[in-house]
């Protein structure tokens, strides 16, 4: 999952350049949540350089947004046109501000999601393996041209740093400490231990498999916890309450003669409401799935 800051088109480097003047602006801070996240990204910026981006895009838009809008309004002869278009711009900038902020946290809430669901069965995969006789390295190039998403990028990077001549322990124990996912840490400490403690890798990774089938079967309890209140919520936002909401507009529009246009009006309002009561739902239930299914 390549990391692209939002709302941007120029590469990493010609951002940083770009962004210089805004730096000093920006304050070092040693316990910093967007630093992890720019780590666990795969991004060669620090925080300070990608808070400074985050400026820059936050005046770029305001200078943009204020000069086309203020334009468009002047155009169309509106009242205040200075003070609209100010205030939309600010608007719309700290729109965009407030996603590239976030972006490293989505994107690593991303990858974390991403590797957990692959885990079980690239284990399987290295469990297999193993049973074959097959060494740990070249178990870990398999798994790493293999379709396992950003899990099989994680095990390129091994193989990478294995290739140049460090120790295979070193890697996967390094490989964990910058990872976001804990299944994924503890499953990599494993491994590094029973190798360091000259355990038979197969049975490591059978016991990791059980573990994770464990925790597995705990997240499906949870996700159907989760869901009954979800769906009761559901049925009476967007079932119950536009079925009741119908029948009182039509009533409502009898006795008091609303106007033809103002009843459709108000009927397609409705309708716009429980579509976006439906993609809400749709959001919530995705983003509740659990992480190792």
């Amino acid at each position: 999952m390549k990391f692209r800051i939002p709302f941007t088109i120029a590469s990493e480097e010609r951002l940083k350049k770009k962004s210089r003047t805004f730096r000093k602006f920006v304050k070092p801070k040693k316990n910093s949540k967007l630093k992890k996240y720019l780590e666990n990204s795969d991004t060669k910026l620090t925080r300070e350089e990608y808070i400074s981006i985050s400026i820059k895009s936050f005046i770029t838009a305001v200078v943009a947004v204020f000069v086309l809008s203020t334009t468009l309004f002047l155009i169309l002869s509106v009242n205040r046109s200075f003070l609209l278009g100010l205030g939309l711009a600010l608007l719309i900038a700290s729109f965009v501000a407030f996603v590239q902020i976030a972006y490293p946290k989505i994107n690593s809430v991303r990858k974390q999601k991403n590797i957990e669901k692959n885990l079980i069965p690239a284990l399987e995969d290295m469990l297999v393996q193993l049973n074959s006789g097959i060494p740990l390295f070249d178990i870990l190039i398999n798994v790493s041209y293999a379709e396992y998403g950003e899990l099989s990028r994680e095990f390129k990077k091994a193989v990478k740093k294995i290739n140049a001549g460090l120790p295979q322990v070193e890697v996967l124990e390094e490989l964990g400490e910058n990872n976001p996912s804990i299944f994924f840490r503890r499953a990599l400490w494993q491994i590094s231990n029973g190798m360091k403690a000259g355990s038979n890798i197969s049975e490591v990774v059978k016991d990791s498999i059980s573990a994770l089938n464990e925790e597995q079967l705990l997240q499906i309890q949870n996700y159907g916890n989760k869901l009954n209140p979800l769906i009761m919520f559901y049925m009476l936002i967007s079932v119950i309450f536009p079925a009741l909401a119908i029948t009182f507009l039509t009533i409502l529009s009898s006795l008091v003669n609303l106007t033809k246009t103002l009843t459709i009006l108000l009927f397609i309002s409705m309708y716009i409401f429980v579509i976006i009561i439906q993609i809400m739902f749709l959001g919530v239930i995705r983003s509740s799935r659990p992480s190792l299914l």
